[in-house]
């Protein structure tokens, strides 16, 4: 279809709109004679209002028509950088990312299309055909936010100029497709994914239920007998750290059959990996607090500004839609009794015996127990705290905190 200034003149244009203002023709009688829909009819008519004299609709530019020399230095170095990561094998990149290339020249100053980027490319040979990849589901299951979290962790060199891989924890709500939590540890352990329950159901309140895979620290699974070997503990039998801490807040827990059943998390690690390892890498980023910036970066753009592909919606602006409705899973956070600190609840647990002595041993430490009978279980609260280099042993006795102490982080060799 023509543009309107092709079609029409800027008279006849004129007499409708005041055919309109005297009340003698409708919006939608012009609109099917100019073929054009309402948005566009009520953009020309607030013109015309403003000034009928000077109105017009001659078509005007709003970008350049071509780029200055400046911007296509900037394009054809940014590609040539991108060409450096897709070959180098080393890197886990093996393909080319224009819209974050896009979006770094943005930074610069530079407003550019995808498709002229793309177009500049194939020119300097740092373009490859995208592989058709398999169908898959991407159906919204949940209808609140709150309904289900879907919890994941990806052990991965993120910075190529590290000679360490850090582990990336994320905890995604099914329904916004909303990035509630995500952060770098420099390892993967039943205390990092406890912190990271900790901070989102703090920040947001308890949801419904988990969504996790069969990682040993979401649950105990036991393999199959053989003729070597009987197992006494069922898959389950054994309650995880995580899974007890879970069980304690009354939030359930669902386990992932496949790999394939965790696409709605895995799509965002992806995508989050292409990202950061290329920034990391262009901004000779190497240690784990620098990358947490670039990560926060990422997280902004995903959750404010990226219109996701299922939902067709701003992850963010969904979640905020829902939860002003009332559309949403997520409970208060409260501590269940009889504990009065969040340290009982998010904690690493233990028992111990307490011995003729009166005391328990903890990696080698003798510690006093009072007002607890001889030969009596006491349940230990663990509470590492990696910023201070101290761990908090908080012992419990018929619901009730007998004792606490604390003793230097790397006296515990215990991996957790």
């Amino acid at each position: 279809m023509d543009q309107l200034h092709k079609r029409f003149t800027v008279e006849q244009i004129k007499v409708l709109f005041q055919g309109y203002c005297q009340g003698l023709m409708t919006s939608d009688e012009i609109e099917k004679m100019l073929n054009i829909g309402k948005t566009h009819f009520f953009a020309l008519l607030k013109d015309y209002r403003q000034d009928p004299q000077a109105f017009s609709i001659a078509y005007q530019r709003k970008t350049p028509a071509k780029l200055s020399v400046n911007a296509e230095a900037e394009i054809k170095k940014e590609l040539l950088r991108e060409k450096e990561l897709v070959e180098d094998r080393e890197l886990p990149i093996s393909s080319y990312n224009y819209t974050a290339l896009r979006d770094r020249l943005k930074k610069k100053g530079i407003r550019v299309s995808t498709t002229t980027i793309t177009k500049r490319a194939i020119a300097l040979d740092c373009y490859k055909p995208h592989r058709k990849g398999k169908p898959h589901d991407r159906e919204v299951l949940t209808a609140a936010i709150g309904a289900l979290i879907q919890h994941d962790a990806s052990l991965h060199r993120w910075s190529p100029l590290s000679q360490e891989k850090w582990t990336l924890i994320t905890s995604i709500d099914d329904y916004s497709r909303m990035l509630l939590f995500a952060d770098f540890f420099s390892e993967e352990t039943s205390w990092s994914h406890i912190q990271a329950a900790q901070k989102l159901m703090q920040s947001f309140g308890l949801p419904l239920r988990y969504y996790v895979d069969n990682l040993r620290v979401f649950r105990f699974v036991q393999g199959r007998d053989s003729v070597w070997r009987k197992h006494i503990l069922e898959t389950d039998d054994i309650a995880t750290q995580w899974r007890q801490m879970m069980a304690l807040l009354g939030v359930d827990v669902t386990y992932a059959l496949s790999p394939q059943a965790k696409g709605k998390v895995e799509r965002p690690y992806r995508w989050l990996q292409d990202r950061i390892v290329r920034t990391c890498a262009l901004e000779n980023i190497s240690q784990i607090d620098e990358a947490w910036a670039v990560l926060k970066d990422e997280l902004e753009r995903y959750n404010n500004h990226q219109v996701h592909s299922t939902t067709g919606e701003i992850p963010r602006i969904r979640f905020e839609k829902a939860r002003k409705a009332g559309n949403s899973l997520f409970r208060p956070f409260s501590l269940p009794k009889p504990y009065t600190s969040p340290k009982d609840v998010f904690c690493l647990r233990t028992t111990r015996v307490v011995n003729g002595y009166r005391r328990i041993s903890v990696s080698n430490h003798e510690i006093k127990v009072p007002k607890v009978p001889l030969r009596e279980d006491v349940e230990l609260h663990l509470v590492p705290d990696t910023l201070k280099e101290a761990m908090e042993i908080r012992l419990w006795w018929n619901k009730i905190m007998v004792h606490s102490v604390s003793y230097p982080l790397k006296e515990f060799r215990l991996h957790f």
